[in-house]
Protein backbone atom coordinates (compact mmCIF):
# COMPACT_ATOMS: atom_id res chain seq x y z
CA UNK A 1 0.00 0.00 0.00
CA UNK A 2 1.25 3.48 -0.78
CA UNK A 3 2.58 5.54 2.12
CA UNK A 4 0.40 8.50 1.10
CA UNK A 5 -2.88 6.64 1.56
CA UNK A 6 -4.81 7.68 4.66
CA UNK A 7 -3.85 10.15 7.36
CA UNK A 8 -0.30 11.51 7.32
CA UNK A 9 1.51 10.57 10.52
CA UNK A 10 4.80 11.78 11.91
CA UNK A 11 7.47 9.12 12.33
CA UNK A 12 8.36 9.74 15.98
CA UNK A 13 11.83 8.20 15.68
CA UNK A 14 12.64 10.72 12.94
CA UNK A 15 11.10 13.61 14.91
CA UNK A 16 13.44 12.86 17.83
CA UNK A 17 16.55 12.84 15.65
CA UNK A 18 16.01 15.80 13.31
CA UNK A 19 14.90 19.42 13.61
CA UNK A 20 13.56 21.58 10.79
CA UNK A 21 14.52 25.26 10.96
CA UNK A 22 12.26 28.15 10.04
CA UNK A 23 13.82 28.38 6.59
CA UNK A 24 13.30 24.67 5.91
CA UNK A 25 16.81 23.37 6.56
CA UNK A 26 17.11 20.06 8.41
CA UNK A 27 19.53 19.74 11.34
CA UNK A 28 21.04 16.57 12.78
CA UNK A 29 23.53 15.55 15.45
CA UNK A 30 26.95 14.26 14.43
CA UNK A 31 27.80 10.61 14.88
CA UNK A 32 30.81 9.38 16.82
CA UNK A 33 30.38 10.78 20.34
CA UNK A 34 28.95 7.75 22.13
CA UNK A 35 31.98 5.68 23.10
CA UNK A 36 35.72 5.23 22.46
CA UNK A 37 36.20 8.87 23.45
CA UNK A 38 39.58 8.45 25.16
CA UNK A 39 41.48 8.25 21.87
CA UNK A 40 39.72 11.26 20.31
CA UNK A 41 41.23 14.65 21.01
CA UNK A 42 39.35 17.47 22.74
CA UNK A 43 38.87 19.55 19.63
CA UNK A 44 37.35 16.61 17.77
CA UNK A 45 34.97 15.75 20.63
CA UNK A 46 33.95 19.39 20.99
CA UNK A 47 33.09 19.63 17.31
CA UNK A 48 31.19 16.34 17.40
CA UNK A 49 28.82 17.91 19.93
CA UNK A 50 27.59 20.53 17.48
CA UNK A 51 24.68 20.15 15.09
CA UNK A 52 25.09 20.10 11.33
CA UNK A 53 22.92 20.10 8.22
CA UNK A 54 21.52 16.95 6.67
CA UNK A 55 22.96 16.25 3.22
CA UNK A 56 20.91 17.18 0.17
CA UNK A 57 20.52 13.50 -0.76
CA UNK A 58 18.69 12.73 2.50
CA UNK A 59 16.52 15.81 3.02
CA UNK A 60 13.63 14.46 0.93
CA UNK A 61 13.41 11.24 2.96
CA UNK A 62 13.53 13.07 6.29
CA UNK A 63 10.85 15.56 5.31
CA UNK A 64 8.54 12.79 4.05
CA UNK A 65 8.58 11.34 7.55
CA UNK A 66 7.90 14.75 9.13
CA UNK A 67 4.75 15.85 7.29
CA UNK A 68 3.91 18.68 9.74
CA UNK A 69 7.40 20.17 10.13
Amino acid sequence: MARTAGKAKTRKAVAKRFKVTGTGKVLRRKQGKRHLLQNKNRKRKRNLGKVTLVSDADIKNVKENLPFA
